[in-house]
């Protein structure tokens, strides 16, 4: 059996969408003609996130699907938020937002209402040619379009709110009509009534935004790879891409597998039943390829290589019971562990959330120094795109069960805050950069001594590595090279 590389993957999965069409939806409402029915996830959880889906605020996990009338709020914490053409929301901390409007029309073009009670967030929209979608922005008494292809920064408080223009363009309302404003504007808004936006040349940096910008870059940046489109369902392709492969496994066909994992390791393992008032229990996979592979398609099981994806059949939506083994081959009486879904919905007062661990859950983490890949973690801790190619460091994984490589982080100010490596450590919070190879020695200036090397500024603060714990998803390690232990 051998593994197909990622842009191969990439092409594999493209041609696999290309050549299925997932069923169209089916609760198109005949007076309005829009469907409810969106496929909207919490694409990455790091700190305190809490997610409210009609049984009041509880503790959020990652894949935890949004649907219309839902509320999202940070505490010591950011998230981020995707949408099924590729665009993200991403939150900084002590953030509320809610969803009042997730429609979609018959023509598959959606509509979606953003509203920002509080805080400070992002909003990365794709051009998605042809798409037709709808996003609005609520913040204040102010109702915000965004087009297609802008990326826009929020702040707000009770009295007023900045509306930074990141890249693109958008168009507010003026004394005289709308007001185009371009990129690298800011935009504010007084809470007060006939008061006009006033618009300013230039954006003040925060410390969050190179968080921002490394999403949005590992989002276009593997979408170009997979080049799917605009299509319905498909935006998890991006994560499958990165943390796994599709491979020829012998006598079994094509499958897709998440890197690190061994023969022994089973999809359904771990995770979380999540209650949905009026449409019951949805799994929720923790792992951060773990949307459309517990959504669509199945899981078979191959002598020599384990469980892996298959593409096909139907779209199985927000209630639902995990995806179905597709067949097992070989007689070696392999069945597919399926966690027991609750018999009965949460009681008044009860959690809505019923996690589920048949065996210890094993992540790939920081440690003293470096970052360890370890074996049947399936991508669990690993940041996206953080530490280039993750190819070589799962073949050395899976053979030895664990591989390593040495890093440093480095984190830029924030807001006053003062960072100790065990807190970054700890909550895995934005601003933190991952380098792979050892720390650059301190530069030298006659006026200033000795300071920090601090690729990508000079503000930035140098640490090592030398705690655990799970650093979540990261910024670059400066390129996407071989992935090979050093």
């Amino acid at each position: 059996m051998s593994a197909i590389s990622v842009p191969a993957t990439a092409s594999i999965l493209s041609l696999l969408f290309a050549a299925t069409t997932l069923p169209a939806q089916t609760d198109i409402s005949a007076e309005s003609g829009m469907s409810r029915v969106r496929v909207v996830r919490l694409s990455e959880v790091r700190g305190a996130v809490e997610m409210n889906r009609g049984s009041g605020f509880e503790a959020a996990t990652q894949n935890l699907p949004v649907v219309e009338s839902s509320q999202v709020q940070t505490g010591l914490g950011v998230a981020e938020i995707e949408f099924e053409d590729n665009s993200t929301l991403r939150l900084a901390s002590d953030t509320v937002v809610e969803f009042p409007v997730l429609e979609r029309h018959a023509s598959g073009a959606t509509v979606t209402t953003v509203r920002v009670l509080r805080g400070m967030a992002y909003v990365s929209l794709t051009k998605a040619p042809g798409a037709g979608n709808d996003f609005t922005l609520l913040f204040g008494p102010n109702k915000q379009p965004l087009p297609p292809g802008s990326h826009i920064r929020l702040q707000m408080n009770a009295t007023r709110a900045s509306l930074a223009v990141l890249s693109g363009a958008v168009a507010v309302d003026g004394a005289d009509g709308p007001v185009a404003v371009s990129s690298k504007r800011t935009i504010t808004f007084a809470f007060t009534p006939d008061t006009q936006p006033d618009v300013a040349k230039g954006i003040a940096p925060n410390s969050l935004d190179s968080w921002d910008k490394q999403s949005a870059d590992y989002h276009a940046h593997v979408a170009s790879m997979t080049a799917f489109g605009n299509a319905p369902y498909s935006y998890g392709l991006n994560d499958m891409s990165y943390y796994g492969s599709f491979m020829d496994a012998s006598g079994c066909g094509m499958m897709w597998r998440p890197y690190f994992a061994s023969a022994a390791w089973d999809p359904y393992a771990n995770g979380t039943w999540a209650w949905y008032p009026g449409a019951g229990y949805s799994w929720v996979s923790p792992y951060p390829w773990g949307w459309m592979p517990y959504h669509y398609g199945a899981w078979s099981y191959c002598p020599g290589a384990g469980w892996g994806w298959m593409p096909g059949g139907a779209w199985s939506g927000l209630a639902n019971v995990p995806a179905a083994t597709g067949r097992t081959f070989g007689n070696i009486g392999a069945r597919p562990h399926y966690p027991r879904q609750p018999a009965e919905a949460p009681r008044p007062g009860q959690s809505t959330l019923v996690a589920v661990n048949l065996s210890p859950l094993v992540a790939s983490q920081v440690s003293r120094g470096s970052f360890v890949f370890r074996r049947d973690s399936a991508g669990l801790g690993i940041p996206r795109e953080g530490l280039g190619s993750l190819t070589g460091f799962s073949h050395d994984t899976l053979r030895r069960g664990t591989a390593t490589t040495p890093i440093y982080l480095t984190a830029g100010p924030a807001a006053g805050t003062v960072r100790t490596e065990n807190r970054i450590a700890a909550d895995g919070l934005a601003p933190v950069e991952i380098h792979r190879g050892s720390a650059p020695p301190p530069a030298w200036s006659a006026d200033a001594g000795f300071s920090s090397p601090g690729p990508p500024t000079s503000q930035s603060t140098t640490l090592s590595a030398g705690t655990t714990g799970h650093i979540g998803s990261i910024a670059p390690a400066g390129g996407s090279g071989g992935g090979h232990p050093h």
